[in-house]
């Protein structure tokens, strides 16, 4: 079954969760009818803050009612990170949210130590694999994105591969190369939602939202502008590529620790 999925690059207002949730409700509204997954950039409430303890949301949260929300109202998944806090512990939260309420989690792994943010959130350990329509889906976050071995597509386990990021336009060149390389060497289809605009610490983002297929050329390739952009996924061409050239058959094998 093909897969329909939609990527949702905009400016964020700095650290107004509420603001943010009402543009998102007023964009989503032009989202192209029958769609599968709609996906958000990192910290869609806030922008890439390192103060959570004054904007993070406990779990059970108002924002997560909002994802259950609008998932249901498009009948689509609704995907992207959140700053959360449990207990006395703060995380940079992905959320994944279905039509019918129920949803899963992932806390991003690999925290960004240049931003301090390593100092301020704690890391997951457990990665997430989703299913939607026959898809497997591994969803992942910003950084997460230069560890290959944390992203690595281990006996195929997911067919889609998504980043949501705040990844900054001086890196932006990395993130375009990371991304391609990802479907590559995993034999996935890889999505990378990212933000532009600036942000409260005046940092500039470009965008560069982009669906690669698992071949590496480019299905989607975003300006530094906001857009709203919906695509088809065809399984049948991965699977095709997949027992065609069967590259992962000939991975080496590892263990992870967490």
């Amino acid at each position: 079954m093909d897969l329909r999925i939609t990527l949702v690059q905009t400016e964020l207002h700095w650290q107004d969760a509420a603001a943010n949730r009402q543009m998102f409700s007023n964009k989503l509204a032009a989202v192209a009818p029958q769609t599968d997954l709609i996906i958000l950039p990192e910290m869609f409430t806030t922008g890439f803050s390192m103060s959570p303890e004054n904007l993070a949301e406990k779990a059970d949260s108002i924002t997560l009612e909002w994802m259950q929300q609008e998932a249901r109202k498009h009948r689509a998944v609704l995907t992207g990170s959140v700053m959360v806090q449990e207990g006395e512990q703060y995380f940079n939260r992905l959320y994944w949210v279905r039509p019918d309420g129920s949803y899963a989690s992932y806390n991003k792994k690999h925290l960004f130590r240049m931003a301090k943010e390593h100092h301020t959130y704690a890391p997951g350990k457990e990665r997430l694999i989703v299913e939607l329509n026959g898809w497997k889906i591994c969803p992942l976050v910003c950084y997460d994105l230069r560890f290959p071995v944390w992203s690595r597509n281990t006996g195929n386990s997911y067919d889609l591969l998504l980043y949501v990021a705040n990844w900054p336009k001086v890196r932006n060149q990395p993130w375009r190369t990371l991304l391609q390389a990802r479907a590559i060497e995993n034999i996935a289809y890889v999505a990378g939602v990212n933000r532009v605009g600036t942000d409260g610490n005046n940092h500039p983002y470009s965008g560069d939202s982009a669906i690669i297929h698992p071949k590496g050329y480019h299905l989607l390739e975003t300006a530094e502008v906001e857009a709203i952009h919906t695509l088809t996924l065809s399984k049948k061409e991965l699977d095709d590529f997949r027992e065609a050239f069967p590259a992962h058959l000939d991975a080496d094998s590892f263990s992870l620790n967490a």
